[in-house]
């Protein structure tokens, strides 16, 4: 168990460093931000408690540091600058560190001792000159009393507060987890006027009570000027057992409310059982003790809070009129790999469906095949809801991006703004994984080569600060990626050059723009005089059209020298489950993908090299190359009178892909191919049909591929 809630302590961990370098590269944008200072803050303050929490001594302490530091920024004492960021980036990159290492090993120990004497030597000017300046101590060890009176907290809110209602019900194992309860409520009471009521009506005999178990919940009124996520991240790593609940408290109509309607707020009874209760004429507490399930502790809590409401008016310090209902956090937290889960069973049913269905048209029943419908329908929407659960906003790789771009516009010495649009489009968590190492090349590279420096763009006539944009959109399965710059351009006439001297094309051949843009997605090009450690364009540049290609998606160049360059993503929305055209070549089933599919037309070749593997036929008055696939796989028995042609697009061009027969549509659930066939070039998986046989995925890129170097063999002969 304590692996799971270090696993789970790890991982949120992971997130809140990851928002942290967003928040600080916004921070170094608008250093007056108080709002992103106090995130900041926040952050360090989140994991430098869990990190205690779990053992992390060495985390805890470094980030104890650092959030010290930024409570005197947020206190006005010390400004934010360029260099505060860039000790606070370093940090943040150390303490992704120390999270691997448990325990941290000695020159691990001393890079932390290095960034700590860093802050404080930058703090320490401004600290001796302000002797008003203080530091929070966050270390006290007050816990709330264990009796049932309410224990009011030292700290008086300072305006804009906002009254919660905090209903805390740990489970009896939290404390086996490493979570202390008691350092939570601490917390609390330290973020403003808190009133805190422990419930202890499940304390056992002490002879039958168990150390390492929780027997204790609690309410806490809590008045403070501290957002809702602020004291969320109270409870950011409570276990999955555990319960809170937050509930805006409106002081404006809650000032002279009676014990049974602060209840009634609290959903404990209802309208209709108080007005009964209180039509007997008698004390409501005894009633409600004596005929609801309301016990005494509940009725305390309510008089509690009732008193603190009181105190809060009394003092003066009343917020304004709270309108709104009253909200609960309803988000939780599902692993990946329940969800990878989820989505294969999804696709096992989606099988399933497709044999039933099957079965039905066999038997000709009415019902069954009925049944079939029905139950495709649900499984549809059932597919449709798991794979929303799947998909992310790929902002969330873009915000990493901002951190390389600053790192390498210092090291170049160059002034470049990264600029991102369309965040919040989503895409299959498994994309958006593969995408980040493709992205970060294109970016390098952008930032190299395509960016000048501010000397060279202000004699062109430019700004000095560079711009790279970073935009994402829907089209249809698809989502376009843009990663454009408005820098100098490819040199087309260089790239050319650069392909005349490799002998990639002749000196007399006449290239189109868009051509001589593709070579340098040949391997090893460059037009680099010197490959630099960060990129050189062209080099890795056919690594991530593969990669690219691996995901089925396109790349594309868009260049206007003197302006920018775009490099065009096109990538699918997800790989787990597509739309397939299923067609059949001898005794066997293949699936093409839909999304590459153009039109199926009847073969008609006009040169057929002896029945040879390339064909050539004329579509739409285009010359169109084809693959004849029964002579790819070497297929037994003859061909039907009358063969099909697919035709198909990759990302430069078409092919036709001439099959037996094109059966129709097919929901295609992909599976892997075995490492038996991993190397077989022109497939990319497979598919269980609805009979139980298997169908092979064709992979139009490769075969794409094939086609053209057998083109060219043919040409050469």
């Amino acid at each position: 168990m304590l692996e799971q809630m270090n696993a789970v302590f790890l991982e949120e961990a992971t997130e809140l460093l990851d928002n942290l370098e967003g928040q600080l590269l916004s921070l170094e944008e608008d250093p007056q931000n108080s709002e992103t200072i106090s995130a900041v803050f926040r952050a360090m303050h989140t994991i430098k408690g869990s990190a205690a929490m779990f053992g992390f001594d060495a985390v805890s302490h470094f980030t104890h540091e650092i959030e010290s530091t930024f409570d005197l920024v947020r206190n006005g004492v010390v400004p934010v600058t360029h260099e505060l960021i860039n000790f606070t980036l370093t940090a943040r990159d150390h303490i992704r560190d120390l999270l691997t290492a448990n325990p941290v090993p000695p020159e691990m120990q001393a890079e932390s001792d290095k960034i700590v004497s860093s802050f404080q030597n930058y703090v320490a000017p401004y600290k001796n000159g302000n002797s008003a300046a203080s530091e929070k101590d966050s270390q006290k060890d007050a816990v709330p009393a264990k009796s049932t009176q309410t224990t009011q907290s030292a700290n008086k809110p300072t305006g804009k507060e906002t009254t919660w209602r905090i209903m805390f019900r740990p489970s009896a194992d939290i404390m086996r987890n490493g979570t202390r309860p008691a350092l939570l409520i601490k917390e609390l009471t330290e973020m403003g006027v808190a009133t805190v009521v422990p419930f202890y009506e499940n304390l056992p005999d002490l002879s039958e009570m168990d150390a390492e178990k929780c027997y204790f919940s609690w309410d806490v009124i809590l008045t403070t000027d501290k957002t809702e996520n602020d004291i969320q991240d109270v409870f950011i790593f409570l276990d999955n057992d555990s319960k809170v609940t937050f509930e805006k408290i409106d002081i404006g109509s809650s000032a002279n409310k009676k014990i049974g309607e602060i209840l009634v707020d609290r959903h404990e009874i209802n309208r209709a059982e108080l007005d009964s209760l209180i039509a007997q004429q008698k004390k409501l507490g005894q009633l409600l003790v004596e005929n609801t399930g309301i016990s005494k502790q509940q009725i305390q809590s309510a008089l509690a809070e009732q008193e603190h409401i009181t105190k809060i008016i009394s003092e003066g310090s009343k917020p304004p009129v709270q309108t709104q209902t009253p909200q609960t956090n309803q988000s939780i937290r599902v692993s990946s790999e329940k969800l990878d889960q989820l989505i294969d069973l999804v696709g096992e049913m989606v099988t399933f469906n497709a044999r039933l269905g099957q079965l039905a048209q066999d038997m000709k029943l009415s019902q069954l095949t009925s049944l079939s419908e029905l139950s495709e329908r649900l499984i549809l929407s059932l597919r449709d809801t798991s794979m929303d659960m799947r998909m992310l906003p790929i902002g969330t790789i873009f915000s990493r991006f901002k951190r390389l771009v600053r790192d390498l516009a210092n090291e170049l010495g160059k002034n470049i703004e990264m600029v991102t649009e369309g965040a919040e489009t989503e895409l299959d968590k498994t994309v958006i994984e593969k995408l980040n190492d493709p992205l970060v090349h294109l970016i390098r590279n952008a930032a190299d080569h395509g960016v000048e420096t501010p000397d060279v763009r202000v004699a062109s006539g430019k700004s000095p600060q560079g711009t790279i944009t970073l935009s994402a959109k829907h089209a249809g399965a698809f989502v376009l990626i843009t990663i454009a710059d408005d820098g100098a351009g490819i040199n087309r006439e260089r790239v050319k050059q650069k392909g005349i001297e490799k002998g990639l094309i002749k000196a007399d051949d006449k290239l189109s723009d868009s051509e001589i843009d593709e070579l340098i997605f040949r391997p090893g090009f460059s037009t680099a005089a010197k490959v630099s450690d960060i990129s050189g364009r062209g080099v890795g540049m056919d690594v991530v059209k593969r990669n690219i290609t691996t995901l089925g998606g396109t790349i594309a160049i868009e260049s206007n020298p003197g302006k920018g360059s775009a490099f065009i993503l096109k990538i699918p929305l997800t790989l787990a489950i597509i739309e397939g055209m299923l067609v059949s070549i001898g005794k066997n089933k293949y699936v093409i993908p839909l999304t590459n599919v153009d039109e199926c037309l009847e073969y008609m070749p006009e040169d057929d090299d002896e029945n040879g593997m390339c064909s050539h036929i004329t579509a739409r008055g285009q010359f169109l190359p084809c693959i004849n696939m029964r002579n790819y796989f070497d297929e037994e028995g003859e061909a039907p009178k009358e063969e099909q042609v697919v035709v198909v697009n990759d990302q430069n061009s078409k092919i036709g892909i001439i099959v037996d027969k094109v059966i129709g549509n097919h929901q295609t659930v992909i599976k892997p191919l075995g490492k038996l066939y991993k190397n077989i070039e022109g497939l990319s998986g497979a598919t269980i049909l609805g009979d139980g046989s298997v169908a092979l995925i064709f992979d139009v890129f490769k075969l794409s591929a094939v086609v053209h170097r057998l083109e060219n063999e043919r040409i050469n002969r």
